[in-house]
């Protein structure tokens, strides 16, 4: 299904269902079709939000995690969401976990997948040659269990933007600026439940993160997903949607 992109104000965003807003925050190669079918399934009972994060638009100072959840906030703000279950992948976890210290008020529930914030393999300590596909690749095929998840599409989309002088200095800023935001001491002040989904394979943020995020917040649970890496949502939506529902009728009653 195609998407309508909605537009308030300077925020681009897609919404679809109706009922509890469940808003979905991608990661730093992220896009709309991360959440494909995640947004089909639960479009049926839940209001599902899904806002374009300014990777690349926000002035170079700003390109950071707390300018990405600054952005966020805003977004929540103007659209007057309330009752919200919050849920990032990878950069956009690490954006949800910051929103969630600063401003608890309108979150109900938390979901956290692949999510970084304590540690994470980010693209390497050699950045590609502008131009290296096979690199791109390599590096897209990482993100899953299964390489064949890399699909043509995939490879194409990553390659283009790191082919892109402004935008990789972007992506690297964004990446260090993860690097330094470490969470391990603010985590204790999370109180709304949370949900961790890991795959059993993820290397970019291995299973014993997802283990040290379980310990340090403290109304948290932790499924780990078997052969699948570092976008459950997307290699296995199927057991993705399963847990997330258990989990999202619990919070919700």
């Amino acid at each position: 299904m195609d998407y309508q992109i909605k537009t308030k104000d300077k925020f681009s965003y897609i919404e679809e269902g109706q009922g509890e807003p469940l808003v979905l925050l991608h990661g730093l190669f992220g896009a709309l079709s991360n959440f494909r079918d995640l947004v089909d399934h639960f479009s049926q009972n839940y209001k599902v939000v899904v806002p374009l994060l300014p990777l690349f638009d926000l002035d170079i100072f700003n390109t950071t995690v707390g300018g990405l959840e600054k952005y966020v906030n805003k977004f929540i703000e103007t659209l007057g969401y309330k009752n919200i279950h919050l849920l990032g992948n990878s950069l956009g976890g690490h954006v949800g976990l910051v929103h969630v210290i600063k401003h608890p008020e309108n979150i109900k529930s938390l979901i956290l997948t692949g999510s970084s914030g304590l540690f994470e393999n980010g693209m390497g300590d050699s950045y590609p040659k502008r131009g290296d596909r096979e690199y791109i690749r390599k590096k897209t095929e990482v993100t899953f269990y299964d390489p064949a998840m890399a699909t043509e599409e995939l490879v194409d989309e990553v390659f283009n933007i790191t082919n892109n002088r402004l935008k990789v200095i972007k992506i690297i800023a964004l990446a260090k600026s993860a690097i330094r935001n470490n969470l391990e001491n603010e985590l204790h002040q999370i109180n709304v439940p949370t949900l961790l989904i890991w795959g059993k394979d993820d290397i970019i943020t291995p299973p014993y993160v997802a283990e040290e995020f379980h310990k340090l917040i403290k109304n948290s649970e932790l499924y780990f997903i078997d052969k699948c890496g570092h976008a459950p949502m997307m290699e296995v939506p199927g057991e993705f949607n399963v847990i997330l529902d258990k989990f999202l009728k619990k919070v919700s009653n």
